[in-house]
């Protein structure tokens, strides 16, 4: 589901993301929003300077190893903040200027904005986002690459039900057994069945082993996020949305506005333009499977994109 938290969670991740992590470089840990030299600043004229933060998550940090690369090739001064923490504390920096950009997802941005919003598609997210963002802060282009919930199926479940999106699923949902989080069924239940007519056997409060257990049978359908490494390794198939009822979560780059360069914008909107679900799926298959470093996981996307 979203990376949403409680009050108590939210509290304890904001306290944890200023105590831990250090800086990009390999130097001494700490404080990752420790000043280390000036406001960025820059003009049209040059790249600029650049504040580059992630959220604490090894897909975000292999987004703004990404963003940090692309942009170092352009001329732009980098200095990269991994590992923050939670969205209230990084919003809050590049809205202040402490940051100037940190690679976010649309769909949770929305959210955290105007809890109440219905829009799903990721043209309606965006139009919403650049109408509710404060002055300070301002959203790109939007990437093709989403980073969100779905209802997934083995390769094998896919062929012998001929299930390609979950209007398909209804035909055959009353005799499969569902997993997910804790909270999925509460959650989810009425608008699968208002908005496709799904009905399941069975909802099994699978957690983070729902990959595992449609891989071993124990459940056939499961809300899987797209980019779970997972979703290679056992063989899954997301099932397609076409009525959008899981909101859009691409990966959209979010920049303190004042301290962006035109060089910066351009760069990243290329960047965004590149980046798919698909792509975005195999370096995490990389980092989490292979163990391989998110720099140079990005290094070679951005190379083999002739991004760099």
């Amino acid at each position: 589901m979203r990376r949403t938290y409680g009050i108590a969670g939210l509290l304890l991740s904001a306290m944890l993301g200023l105590a831990a992590c250090g800086s990009g470089g390999g130097g001494t840990p700490g404080n990752p929003l420790d000043a280390t030299s000036a406001a960025p600043t820059g003009s049209t004229a040059d790249g600029g300077k650049a504040v580059i933060g992630s959220f604490d998550f090894d897909e975000s940090v292999l987004l703004s190893s990404i963003y940090a690369q692309a942009l170092e090739a352009k001329g732009v001064q980098v200095e990269e903040k991994p590992r923050i923490g939670s969205r209230e504390v990084v919003y809050g920096q590049v809205k202040s200027g402490g940051l100037t950009i940190v690679p976010e997802y649309n769909g949770n941005l929305l959210a955290y904005l105007d809890p109440k919003s219905t829009a799903a598609s990721t043209d309606e997210v965006d139009a919403e986002l650049k109408q509710k963002l404060p002055p300070e802060v301002e959203v790109l282009d939007s990437a093709p690459a989403e980073d969100k919930d779905s209802l997934s199926v083995t390769k094998e479940t896919q062929t012998s039900r001929g299930l390609t999106t979950m209007e398909d699923l209804a035909k055959v949902s009353k005799d499969m057994v569902v997993g997910g989080p804790p909270e999925f069924k509460s959650r989810w239940e009425t608008r699968f069945k208002d908005v496709y007519g799904l009905e399941f056997k069975e909802w099994k409060p699978t957690g983070p082993t729902t990959a595992d257990a449609l891989k071993d049978g124990s459940i056939q359908v499961g809300n899987v996020f797209t980019t779970d490494p997972k979703m290679v390794a056992n063989d899954l198939v997301a099932l397609q949305d076409p009525k959008s009822i899981f909101p859009a979560q691409n990966v959209t780059p979010l920049l303190h506005k004042s301290s962006a360069t035109e060089t910066i914008r351009t760069t990243l909107n290329g960047v965004s333009a590149k980046l798919t679900t698909e792509s975005l799926l195999g370096m995490m298959q990389q980092i989490n499977v292979d163990k391989d470093e998110p720099a140079t996981v990005a290094k070679e996307w951005l190379t083999s994109n002739g991004l760099l």
